[in-house]
């Protein structure tokens, strides 16, 4: 993804597939929570059906020696 200035303001520029996947167009909301191990997008209007689909779309997509470390998920910023 690129970063573009726009206005006083930057914008992230996201590609087609990712906007296709996510089900969003011009407008709309969305939220980026930030978490030490990078960022996390999701439109405030997918479904839950539509969620679990991408999380099965993502599975096997991180490394094979990936861990996960509950405190390092909640430590607080």
């Amino acid at each position: 993804m690129r970063i573009a200035k726009w206005g006083n303001s930057l914008t992230v520029r996201l590609p087609d597939g990712l906007v296709d996947e996510l089900g969003i167009r011009e407008g709309d909301e969305i939220e980026i929570v930030v978490r030490r191990a990078g960022a996390v997008a999701a439109s405030g209007d997918v479904s839950p059906e539509e969620l679990l689909l991408s999380l099965r779309r993502f599975r096997g997509k991180l490394p094979g020696d990936f861990r996960f470390r509950r405190s390092e998920a909640t430590e607080p910023d």
